[in-house]
């Protein structure tokens, strides 16, 4: 991964304050994150004021690599210890119970807490000095709830403007937000999948002998994973060439959409045809990126080609669907 590092008195910089209970974005290999300390409640609550996020809707604390996971929960199964033997640091979220003297404010007053340990190298920077490595930064996507994950440090300030410390770096390479798998519910539930992400089912199924169940109607709940989440400020439909007929008929005059797909769809010049990424994790990194830059581009309508049925783009045809399920009232 290349990244562009911050100096050390920028570090130095975000430490303080994040240990005077103040909120700093930074870089993480999947988006960027808004972070504060995990363990201060006031700290915590202004997360979710700047993001207008509810506080019952959890958020992931972001550990050191090498960290005491210990420290957070009160038991680490077999099945953690596996996972994080082969996914950590990356992109994989572990929701664990949840240590007692954890305050509940960072786990949406659940007893469960999810834990991850970023691979970026200015994320771990970040974590080695805050605390001396002792610490959790609890941070979830540095956007405003329900919208479009920041994959830039400018996104991150198109959303809060200079109310919020940014820590720059490159290489957010991942794109979309982690994979959650919930261990916390093992003897009654098996691990289960909470949100798809880079780390598939099947790379998890490899390390555990058994693949993780989809989410049930008593799993915790868990960031990213309300039906509508991830959504452009243009109406996004899902849909084929097929399809876009009917929605170009429904434009006011002088209208675009923007077809987001594999080929081009007729010669329409209302019809504006973008090139889908032709791999899943190619798609995951290019995606935030493609609706942000289309929502500032006047069209009416954004018309996404739905992407292969394969557990590979798990992820990407998850952030689609709930991106798209923001407008399905409309």
């Amino acid at each position: 991964m290349s990244a562009r590092m911050p100096t050390a008195a920028e570090l130095d910089e975000a430490v303080r304050l994040l240990e005077a209970g103040q909120l700093v974005a930074f870089p993480t290999e999947t988006v960027y994150g808004l972070g504060a300390d995990a363990e201060n409640p006031a700290a915590v609550a202004r997360i979710f004021a700047a993001k207008g996020r509810p506080s019952n809707h959890p958020v992931i604390v972001h550990v050191v690599d090498g960290g005491d996971v210990s420290y957070w929960t009160d038991e680490v199964p077999e099945a953690a210890s596996k996972l994080i033997d082969a996914f950590w640091p990356g992109p994989l979220t572990i929701i664990l119970k949840r240590a007692a003297h954890i305050p509940a404010d960072v786990a949406g007053g659940q007893d469960s807490i999810g834990l991850r340990c970023p691979s970026h190298p200015v994320a771990q920077a970040l974590l080695a000095r805050f605390k001396r490595g002792r610490g959790g930064i609890a941070a979830p996507s540095a956007n405003k709830f329900g919208q479009v994950s920041p994959t830039t440090a400018e996104h991150v300030r198109d959303e809060f403007g200079g109310d919020v410390y940014v820590l720059e770096g490159d290489g957010v390479d991942v794109g979309i937000e982690s994979s959650i798998v919930d261990l916390s519910r093992l003897d009654t539930a098996g691990p289960v999948l909470l949100r798809p992400g880079a780390i598939t089912a099947q790379m998890m199924a490899d390390v555990l002998g058994t693949v993780p169940l989809p989410p049930d109607a008593a799993a915790p709940r868990a960031s990213g994973t309300l039906k509508a989440h991830y959504a452009p400020r243009t109406t996004l439909t899902l849909a084929t060439a097929d399809g876009l007929p009917a929605y170009l008929e429904a434009l006011p005059e002088g209208g675009r959409l923007a077809y987001v797909g594999q080929k081009p769809a007729g010669a329409d010049p209302r019809c504006v045809f973008v090139q889908a990424p032709a791999t899943p994790d190619a798609y995951a990194q290019a995606l935030y990126g493609l609706l942000r830059r289309l929502d500032k581009e006047g069209y009416q309508r954004l018309v996404f080609e739905p992407v292969p049925a394969t557990h590979e783009w798990d992820g990407v045809r998850d952030r689609l669907g709930r991106a798209a399920a923001a407008f399905e009232e409309q």
